[in-house]
């Protein structure tokens, strides 16, 4: 009775402590339940404000405030709607300050024929295609829509054509503006140049008659032309540019490409140079022991630049080998 008696007891102790045990843990579970029912909500995260989207180049440089000219410049050649257009479009920007470095005048002069060289001289610093600063610094130019090119230079920070470049990658939704501390001018090609010069009429003429002006104005290519004078071509025998120009496709055409060479070799260039090869084929030696001669000729102006290539004026007319 009393081994019974203890055996039960103890058996009941067991059960107890069992429940004991399985009532502490719904206890705990109780407790976590209540717990999360009662945590407050997490604060509901802001919503974003939207990133405006870019405006165009117009928009742009109006809310800028620092190019009222170039806009007004802009909208008297007609051309808002092109630079408001889908593009995309590069824009060199000269700012106010910028356009107001040109001589006094320049700016009326040119809004009387908003047509003529104010509407050349904006295409002028406007390229198809959108060019960020990466690209402008990787590459030697890059065609403007005039048809003419923009050179770059990147030996002292970023210069377009002589301007430099002050502000860059201004992102528009139909393009880029870079902002630049100069009006940039537009330049005449070779040919153009040689015309408004004055004093290559006898070389224009034999240009023209050879029919070489279509190349010597390409606007994609460049030469280095050494341009004899008038008084250059008047020193040659008697009645020898009228024997030339008899037959411009033969000898005169072979005297003219030997004054001119393929790529653009400014005085610099040339003067550590021994030789220069010619379209014609042959090469001009080059001497600078007395000054610059090319071909026997003296070099005396260099550096006349232009839209495609550069013309150094020499003092002889230069004949080939062959001839």
């Amino acid at each position: 009775m009393n081994i019974h008696y203890r055996l039960s007891h103890h058996r009941m102790g067991v059960y107890e402590m069992k429940s004991l045990k399985l009532l502490g843990v719904m206890l705990v579970v109780a407790a976590v339940l209540v717990a999360g029912c009662t945590t407050e909500p997490p604060e509901a995260t802001p919503t974003p404000t939207p990133t405006p989207a870019p405006k165009n180049i117009i928009e742009t440089a109006q809310d800028a405030g620092s190019f009222t000219t170039l806009l007004a410049a802009v909208e008297a050649a007609g051309l808002t709607g092109t630079l408001s257009g889908e593009g995309p479009f590069t824009v060199f920007a000269p700012t106010d300050d910028a356009v107001a470095k040109l001589p006094e005048g320049t700016i009326a002069v040119l809004l009387e024929d908003p047509q003529g060289d104010l509407k050349d001289i904006l295409l002028y610093h406007v390229v198809a295609g959108e060019l960020m600063a990466d690209d402008v610094t990787s590459q030697p130019d890059a065609m403007t829509l005039l048809g003419k090119r923009l050179r770059f230079d990147t030996t002292d920070g970023v210069m377009v054509d002589g301007a430099k470049v002050v502000t860059a990658d201004i992102v528009c939704s139909n393009g880029v503006i870079h902002v630049i501390d100069a009006v940039m001018l537009p330049k005449d090609n070779i040919v153009e140049t040689a015309v408004a010069d004055g004093r290559f009429t006898t070389l224009v003429a034999a240009v023209q008659a050879a029919g070489l002006g279509p190349t010597l104005s390409d606007e994609t290519m460049d030469y280095t032309v050494f341009a004899p004078t008038d008084d250059a071509f008047a020193a040659l025998p008697a009645g020898t540019v009228e024997a030339l120009l008899e037959d411009p496709q033969g000898q005169l055409t072979d005297i003219l490409l030997y004054h001119v060479a393929g790529g653009r070799f400014m005085a610099s260039d040339v003067g550590s140079m021994d030789t220069i090869e010619t379209l014609q084929g042959s090469a001009l030696v080059i001497d600078t022991a007395d000054g610059v001669t090319v071909g026997g000729a003296n070099v005396i102006i260099t550096d006349v630049e232009c839209s495609n290539g550069v013309i150094h004026v020499i003092d002889a007319v230069l004949i080939p080998p062959e001839s």
